[in-house]
């Protein structure tokens, strides 16, 4: 049975709290372009937690749940963590053969953005490029997806912990694609403000939920498969860690809305062939029996 009025209170608070935390940099005035850039980072980090602030009010003091029914507790199959974190990588590197296919950029191994940016730093001419880029791959592969956890957990325990269960009464399909539409719809204050399409603040909204939808449906997938929130934050925070490295691999000036980051539509059709694939491999949707606690497990 659909939870209507749990449902609506996770999605009152999430929503209340995230957008005013993502308009607050429209109120900043004027100040230093760096110091302004920081603030609304750490604005938008904090706003990042609005959904799992509103999983966890509305399971106790609305749904009257226990804390565990959020499945903190859960690592589930230790197998999907691996997927979790490294595809985000691979699709990466298809995102990136994609924007180089269609012409959107171009390759500079010159690295000419971070030699630019680093010869306007007090001696930042003094590190070779490559040095610079080499270490935030490593970073972005290895550690980054584990320090993003910090803040993504915030979303995924809203969406995937909370939202996408509550769903589930409508079928794994409807549910997925809800929620995905539900979580694009929560950026649109921040994808207005340029985020992740900037030069398009009106088709850039319906872009992410485009993302949203296909990425959601990754994620959710690992979500079912291990009943757990850690293995959605994990994806989600590698995702994020890798998003926008290939813009170092490119000539500056090209359209980012389309094509160099793992948020454009060239990322979208490896999102889209994995989701097949797992389809077509019988993966998904999951098949789930229930447990002791109603919400049901992955079965191996």
């Amino acid at each position: 049975m659909l939870e209507r009025k749990n449902i609506l209170w996770f999605l009152v608070i999430a929503f209340i709290f995230s957008w005013i935390l993502f308009l607050v940099p429209l109120a900043l005035g004027e100040m230093d372009a760096a110091i302004r850039q920081l603030s609304t980072q750490a604005f938008w980090a904090v706003a990042m937690w609005g959904p799992g602030i509103a999983a966890v009010v509305t399971t106790l003091f609305i749904a009257k749940q226990p804390f565990s029914s959020l499945r903190l507790n859960t690592l589930g199959n230790k197998r999907i963590y691996l997927w979790a974190w490294f595809l985000p990588s691979a699709l990466t590197l298809l995102a990136t053969a994609f924007t180089l296919m269609f012409g959107i950029a171009t390759l500079d191994m010159d690295f000419t953005m971070i030699r630019t940016a680093m010869e306007s730093a007090k001696g930042g001419s003094e590190i070779p490029a490559e040095v610079i880029v080499l270490s935030q791959t490593l970073l972005a592969v290895t550690f980054g997806p584990f320090i993003n956890m910090l803040f993504t957990l915030g979303e995924e325990l809203g969406w995937r912990g909370f939202l996408l269960p509550k769903l589930m009464p409508l079928g794994q399909w409807k549910a997925v694609v809800i929620s995905g539409v539900v979580w694009g719809v929560w950026h649109a204050p921040a994808i207005a403000q340029g985020h992740n399409y900037p030069g398009y603040p009106i088709l850039g909204i319906f872009m992410m939920i485009i993302l949203c939808v296909l990425l959601g449906t990754i994620i959710s997938w690992m979500y079912i498969a291990t009943q757990s929130p850690w293995a959605a934050a994990l994806a989600h925070g590698s995702f994020n860690a890798i998003a926008g490295l290939p813009v170092l691999f490119f000539k500056p000036g090209f359209n980012m809305a389309f094509g160099g980051t793992l948020a454009a539509p060239t990322a979208w059709i490896g999102m889209a062939a994995f989701i097949a694939w797992l389809v077509w491999t019988k993966r998904f949707p999951v098949q789930i029996q229930p447990d002791e606690t109603g919400t049901g497990i992955a079965q191996d």
